[in-house]
């Protein structure tokens, strides 16, 4: 089996996955962008996005990452809004020069990405969004040190409401509950367990307790902006499932439940009402020069939050957001106008609320 993936730079953008759901957003979000663009949505199951394609005026096509037929098509870019955990898909586009934007890695394969990324130094744009919600929580960081002159802390909490739409890609991570990442802190690397070190924020209105996560942008944050100490936190809409998991965790109930036997009862616990919901997510910077915070609000909750942040980068990727386009591997956060960013995403409908850092009290443990 050999794949055989070509340029086009007249050609369509393939979206792996464009019809999930964070990929059915983002096809809805590129038509509306980006009128006359072509657009292929591409999957192991194309019947299930006939709807979608009607809509938006798309493509359809076969596309399985782990089957064993050859990825035979022609793009101007491609979407990745699958997991690639074998980099098939990254491979082949970076062998055939095609851009690529990939939005679904953990940290260890954000790692696993660079390493082959070192060994097959790409032609075309590779950008890695895989920070929180496709790479707009590192973006807003990124913003945010530019207008502080720089960034010594960033620090981002989350609040997952229970109620949101959340696609299997999306919750794959909690597969990782029982596995054990490093965060800067003081500019040294440290270890620490998921789900641990509650602290408390205000979020939604009110305070709420938020938990140790492992997500790419506790990687890339200290390279890109130089800061010492970056962490990210989780907290649920539902103050007991969060004191659940924390409870769960210390009691040491990821580690027994690990492996195949038990998938189906780790997903579900990610898994809310599906109905819809509203993701919001905060993130302050802290400087010699003082601290800000920005809170990103999404009324359509994370699937489109995170469909913004792929749009975006795909934008990055091929200089349609005014800037040329990176030459390489670039993450979000390294965009030349981070203002600009952040224009962009209240123009695809988030919100972005400014307040003062938050005071030394809030940052206490929980």
């Amino acid at each position: 089996m050999r794949d055989t993936p070509r340029y086009d730079p007249e050609g369509a953008v393939v979206l792996a996955g464009g019809y999930g759901v964070v990929g059915s957003e983002v096809a809805r979000m590129l038509r509306a962008r980006h009128p006359a663009l072509p657009l292929v949505l591409a999957g192991r199951t194309p019947s299930r996005g006939e709807a979608l394609a009607a809509e938006v005026g798309a493509s359809l096509q076969v596309m399985d990452l782990a089957g064993p037929s050859p990825l035979d098509f022609s793009a101007r870019a491609v979407v990745t809004l699958v997991n690639d955990p074998a980099d098939r898909l990254l491979r082949a586009c970076v062998q055939a020069g095609i851009p690529v934007v990939d939005i679904t890695r953990w940290t260890a394969r954000v790692q696993q990405a660079l390493a082959l990324l070192a060994v097959e130094p790409p032609r075309a744009p590779v950008v890695l969004a895989s920070g929180w919600m496709a790479g707009a929580v590192p973006l807003v960081g990124a913003a945010l040190s530019r207008e502080l002159g720089g960034a010594s802390t960033v620090e981002v909490s989350i609040l997952y409401d229970m109620a949101d739409r959340a696609g299997e890609d999306s919750i794959e991570f909690m597969d990782r509950m029982h596995v054990p990442f490093e965060v800067m802190e003081e500019g040294r690397r440290r270890v620490v367990e998921p789900l641990t070190e509650a602290r408390k924020v205000e979020l939604g209105g009110r305070q709420h307790r938020v938990l140790r996560l492992d997500t790419p942008e506790q990687l890339t944050l200290p390279l890109v902006l130089g800061a010492r100490t970056v962490s990210t936190r989780m907290g649920f809409s539902d103050a007991s499932a969060t004191l659940a998991l924390q409870a769960a965790q210390g009691l040491g109930l990821f580690h027994l439940l690990r492996g195949e036997r038990f998938r189906r009862l780790r997903r579900a616990l990610m898994h809310g009402s599906g109905k819809g919901g509203r993701a919001e997510v905060r993130v302050e910077v802290t400087s010699g020069a003082g601290a800000r915070a920005l809170t990103l609000v999404d009324a359509r909750g994370q699937a489109h939050l995170t469909a913004a942040g792929a749009t975006l980068a795909l934008e990055r990727a091929l200089g349609l957001d005014g800037d040329a386009p990176p030459r390489g591997v670039a993450f979000p956060e390294q965009t030349p106008s981070p203002e600009r960013a952040l224009e962009a995403l209240r123009s695809l409908g988030v919100e972005l609320v400014l307040s003062p850092g938050a005071p030394d009290a809030e940052r206490r443990a929980a």
